[in-house]
């Protein structure tokens, strides 16, 4: 009996070292990659019309939370024309026949809309005051003493122009980089490898450089944005991206393909983990700067959805560029 309440605690505290140097909980986060690695799945095998709605869906509940994170610190983004623009970018992009110009046209309207939708600053209901209440409560206190939701006057201490620059940010942060993961569903007739290229690359990117940071990483990469990041963990980043990579071509393209175009899986695993973990870098600096730990909390170890996507929309465009030009 006593054995075995020993080695329980020995394994508690093993799990608490593995937690505190990858910086999550990682039964939660394995947990819930396994159940939205079988979503994704689910969805590509059954329906690629249906991984375009996840992806809205995702990019919906993304806009929520940037909505509530700004929030924080006093600043407006109208979620509702947002979500609006975006599903309906996403949706044309995907279903247009000229799917190019229709996403660059989206991407035009969309702007003017959502400038103008902020410069009006409505806003409607008290749930945003309920979230962001809930977000303050757990964050610090510098936080707390900025948000607007502690001052009377609500949101008057930030200029109209600044509402505006923050959410034409957010149409080029998410319907834009999001359309970039739609548009190679359109072409060379390989929907399901481009889909696993753009979203489990990163992903598996972000795998690598968890471990290699956490059992090797000695160098810090950018310790006053994110302290955990090292250059160790960027090298797996890329190792581990550019093995699934060479997967996927593997299951997709023919010999023949593969002796004119076997240099592609290198250069997308220098690109997905490189860009990857730019982009994770901005998120953290974005995170820091309004001063708070996660963007949401929806996904259990991973913290919130764009907590889990920023890489993948970071690395759609360099991804869809790379398979466009090399003609995969």
């Amino acid at each position: 009996m006593e054995r075995n309440e020993q080695l329980h605690a020995e394994a508690e505290e093993t799990l608490d070292q593995i937690n505190k140097k990858t910086g999550r909980n990682m039964p939660q986060a394995i947990g819930t990659a396994v159940v939205l690695i079988a979503i994704i799945l689910g969805c590509l095998l059954f329906s690629i019309d249906l991984f375009v709605l996840l992806v809205v869906v995702f990019m919906i509940l993304a806009l929520w939370e940037l909505r509530v994170d700004f929030a924080t610190v006093g600043l407006h983004i109208p979620v509702l024309m947002l979500w609006i623009c975006s599903a309906l970018t996403l949706f044309a992009t995907y279903y247009s026949p000229y799917h190019l110009i229709t996403m660059s046209l989206s991407i035009i309207v969309s702007i003017i809309l959502v400038a103008i939708s902020a410069s009006a600053k409505l806003s409607f209901g008290n749930r945003l005051s309920l979230a962001v209440a809930g977000k303050l409560s757990s964050t610090d206190a510098s936080a707390r003493l900025e948000s607007s939701f502690n001052h009377e006057g609500g949101e008057q201490h930030h200029s109209r122009l600044s509402h505006v620059a923050v959410s034409v940010l957010t149409v080029l942060y998410i319907p834009l980089l999001a359309s970039c993961i739609i548009i190679p569903l359109t072409f060379n007739d390989h929907p399901v490898a481009h889909a696993i290229m753009l979203v489990f690359m990163p992903a598996l990117s972000d795998t690598g450089g968890l471990f290699a940071g956490a059992w090797l990483g000695k160098h810090k990469l950018s310790p006053r944005i994110s302290p955990k990041k090292s250059v160790e963990g960027l090298i797996g980043s890329m190792l581990f991206a550019m093995a699934g990579a060479f997967a996927v071509f593997a299951c997709t393209y023919d010999a023949a393909t593969w002796s004119t175009r076997w240099w592609v899986p290198i250069v997308a695993g220098i690109l997905i983990g490189a860009v990857g973990t730019f982009g994770d870098l901005c998120a953290s600096m974005l995170k820091r700067d309004i001063g708070i730990k996660d963007m949401g909390h929806l996904l259990k170890g991973h913290g919130g959805v764009m907590d889990r996507v920023d890489s993948i929309l970071m690395s759609a465009p360099f991804t869809c560029a790379l398979l466009w030009v090399t003609g995969l």
